[in-house]
């Protein structure tokens, strides 16, 4: 039989293997990131972050999504896109998403809504006077598009995202594109999520993560913004639809499949 057989150790050599298993305990130590779950700070950041957002009265940047579904068979599919947008505030928002399975533009200049699917030739047209908040929330309770990512868009952040909030942690530190965040995490009752705001004096969220808990799988909805510029130039007819030649009116309805994930997508049951 086999046994392991431990070397012998003089006392010198003892010491030498002490220095030895204090220094790799010390570097594993420091190599992994310590969580500093500072209550108190996350939704201060948040706060901070949502007041720098709300003072500026036009934005501009460019952001990369990716949305996970979970199939019947409980395999996690995950569909990529990218896209643009621009916002000045009260009333006016111009955004585009490129996807595998969609190619679409959203006008609104406070006071028609233009949704135009450019794979389809196809573009939906409707009044809706009012401010972006209201936009975004008749988008979601009217025609089923989620767009997780406009809560980041809306005047109120803060009110908005924390209202559902039941533990919130500041993880600490880490670096997004080049760039070094304040990492915090929040858990409500049926999501978790996640944001990374950038340190210093101009607090940007470059990283957004939406953890759906009350579905199998708990499948994750991520957003990556770039090219974030404030107070931008913006051209007279930045939020005027032009309509091509060859594109067609369709009925409202069709504007719930202009979402991130194709028709067809099955997710998993509830939990």
């Amino acid at each position: 039989m086999n046994r392991l057989v431990l070397p012998r150790l003089v006392p010198l050599a003892v010491g030498r293997w002490a220095a030895v298993i204090m220094l790799t305990a010390a570097t594993i130590l420091f190599a992994v990131p310590c969580a500093r779950a500072q209550d108190d700070d996350a939704p201060k950041i948040l706060k901070a972050m949502s007041d720098y957002l709300a003072s500026q009265k036009t934005i501009s940047a460019a952001f990369d999504s990716d949305i996970e579904v979970v199939t019947t068979d409980l395999q996690k599919i995950q569909f990529a896109s990218s896209g643009k947008f621009l916002i000045s505030r009260p009333d006016k928002l111009r955004a585009s998403r490129t996807g595998g399975y969609a190619d679409v533009e959203l006008i609104y200049d406070g006071k028609t809504l233009t949704a135009y699917d450019k794979y389809h030739k196809s573009f939906v047209q409707m009044d809706a006077p009012g401010s972006v908040d209201q936009l975004v929330d008749r988008m979601r309770n009217e025609f089923g598009v989620e767009a997780p990512g406009a809560d980041l868009l809306l005047s109120g952040v803060y009110d908005v995202l924390i209202k559902d909030v039941i533990d919130a942690k500041h993880i600490g530190r880490g670096v997004i594109d080049g760039v070094e965040c304040e990492h915090l995490a929040f858990r409500g009752a049926e999501t978790d999520w996640q944001l990374w705001v950038a340190v210093g004096s101009q607090p940007i969220p470059h990283k957004y993560v939406i953890t759906s808990k009350t579905v199998t799988g708990a499948p994750q909805y991520t957003l990556r913004i770039t090219d974030w510029k404030s107070d931008a130039q913006v051209a007279a007819d930045a939020f005027a639809f032009k309509q091509p030649a060859d594109a067609k009116k369709v009925e409202s309805g069709a504007l719930s499949q202009f979402d991130e994930v194709p028709p067809g997508s099955m997710t998993g049951g509830n939990q």
